[in-house]
């Protein structure tokens, strides 16, 4: 008699302004062992509905890793279906809600990108948010670069609209009970190894990994050390 097995179900959600490049080594290294999806939110401008959109769009059980924005798309699915999620990981993301500090510089890029357009926007955007390393691997910067530039300036005004108005989804962490992953890199300014600590200290049994030399944009920099602390994830019970 032989058995079968069925490989999980991993959905990775991509963030502000990204798309399955940033995954998509990631996923290469994974999909022997996992049947994976990666969805992006290009036209989205309410959480709830984005993560409606997941839950809509697979089916069954699955685990479920957001990057950035999409970390907060995770939380969202796990708040309105706990029973459908097997495994969380959050990268480069908070939970923080929004402070008065931040709402000034996300409505300056808007101006940029509506009055410069959007590769203006991803030289004053997408540069800052990565690593040395990653900024001197040029194949990467101009991959990341086309990214950017693929979204419309309307497109990029509705997920900023959703970053605005997001939630605090600080109190829902003690709620989690299935594995979960929380990831950073040592150079990501944006979302800080910091940020993951305290997040880490309300999730009950959740690891931290710390990719070194990464910035926001671990996935895509560091896509081997990414799938392989995602693969140790997807193994726990």
């Amino acid at each position: 008699m032989t058995l079968s097995s069925t490989k999980p179900t991993l959905v990775c959600l991509s963030g502000l302004l990204c798309d399955r490049r940033v995954w998509q080594k990631v996923a290469s290294y994974l999909e022997p062992e996992a049947d994976v999806h990666i969805m992006s939110f290009a036209g989205f401008d309410d959480l709830t509905e984005m993560a409606r959109h997941v839950l809509s769009t697979i089916k069954g059980e699955f685990a479920v890793a957001g990057h950035s924005m999409g970390g907060r798309v995770a939380l969202e699915i796990y708040r309105l279906a706990p029973q459908r999620v097997t495994h969380l990981a959050l990268l480069n993301t908070g939970v923080h809600p929004k402070s008065d500090k931040e709402i000034p510089g996300r409505m300056r890029l808007i101006d940029v990108a509506k009055q410069q357009g959007m590769s203006a926007l991803s030289t004053q955007w997408l540069v800052p948010m990565m690593s040395p390393k990653g900024l001197s691997n040029e194949h990467l910067m101009a991959d990341l670069t086309k990214m950017v530039e693929s979204y419309s300036v309307e497109h990029f005004e509705k997920q900023i609209h959703v970053l605005v108005h997001r939630p605090n989804a600080e109190e829902m962490l003690a709620q989690i009970s299935v594995p979960t992953l929380l990831l950073s890199g040592t150079q990501d300014t944006w979302s800080p190894v910091s940020q993951h600590q305290a997040m880490q200290e309300k999730i009950v049994g959740s690891e931290l990994v710390v990719i070194e030399e990464a910035g926001h944009m671990a996935p895509a920099e560091a896509p081997d050390e990414i799938a392989l602390a995602l693969q140790t994830w997807l193994k726990r019970a």
